[in-house]
């Protein structure tokens, strides 16, 4: 796909009436109740762009968490922002809008054909059946320079480096980033990333992924018109409180980040590099602090 110039991602300043924004625009809170939580991208997303966010608090005594997706509604068009994403959003047409779940799995051909009928609306990302196997060619994988570096979901290509949940440093940081990586954890843990993209297909059409800690989901929508410009949706429903965005960069990776994983590379976890002889805001910076 054609490379886009990258600008700083923001919350809209149009969101549901729970919603505090920091000063910033990036960090989202529901200060009170379960609901009316509703938060859009401030830009329409540029096809194959990831909205990314993280989740840094959770509210425990609430049943359900994040949701995510994409809609072409423009947020001050609204005449209110809707109390819930699902279904009161979803309801409304030109929005497709995922519940993510403590048990998740990717969307399958026959999760697709199931919720045939509910085009449009929001539905709970993966249903608990057993992945289907599929074999792939050795020839049909990307081979680039990139290739390990970052995630290929068709035809787009996302820097790793930002995908994937990182625990805050501590004794543990190092086995818990682990758990990140290889998706052990439940994607609605304090510390988890997921984002939202949409893929052009061809004819006006395109397909909807989230990613969750560097995994793509597969197309959890397919068929939504790019005629009008697409936002992104997130609602921070019941047990997620707060969440904030994770810039994500595009271009080539700056020296800083270079060095980083050099650095990281020769270390046996995250906390070893307090015992380099580097200075303070540099051994910040490979923490990713």
């Amino acid at each position: 796909m054609e490379p886009f110039s990258d600008h700083f991602m923001e919350f809209h300043p149009i969101h549901g009436t729970n919603v505090r924004l920091d000063y910033s625009g990036t960090q989202a809170t529901r200060v009170e109740s379960f609901a009316n939580g509703v938060c859009f991208s401030k830009h329409p997303l540029n096809p194959g762009e990831i909205f990314l966010i993280e989740i840094e608090d959770k509210e425990l005594g609430w049943c359900g968490h994040l949701r995510i997706g994409l809609t072409s509604q423009d947020p001050k068009n609204l005449d209110v922002v809707p109390e819930y994403s699902i279904p009161d959003l979803t309801d409304q047409g030109d929005s497709w809008v995922f519940a993510i779940t403590r048990n998740h799995n990717k969307i399958t051909e026959v999760d697709q054909e199931a919720a045939g009928e509910g085009e449009g609306r929001g539905h709970r990302l993966g249903r608990g059946e057993p992945e289907e196997q599929v074999e792939v060619e050795e020839n049909s994988k990307p081979k680039a320079f990139f290739t390990d570096s970052h995630l290929f979901v068709d035809n787009v290509r996302i820097p790793k480096d930002k995908l994937v949940g990182r625990s805050r440093p501590g004794r543990f940081s190092h086995i818990l980033d682990d758990l990140y990586k290889t998706n052990a954890l439940p994607p609605t843990a304090r510390r988890s990333r997921i984002g939202v993209l949409y893929v052009p297909k061809g004819r006006g059409l395109a397909d909807m992924h989230i990613i969750i800690n560097g995994e793509d989901m597969g197309a959890s929508a397919r068929g939504i018109p790019t005629v009008q410009p697409l936002y992104a949706v997130v609602d921070v429903f019941a047990a997620t409180k707060c969440v904030r965005i994770v810039q994500v960069e595009y271009g080539f990776s700056s020296l800083q980040t270079l060095c980083r994983k050099a650095i990281q590379k020769h270390i046996v976890h995250r906390m070893a590099i307090d015992w380099l002889e580097l200075p303070e805001a540099l051994k910040h910076y490979c923490k990713y602090e």
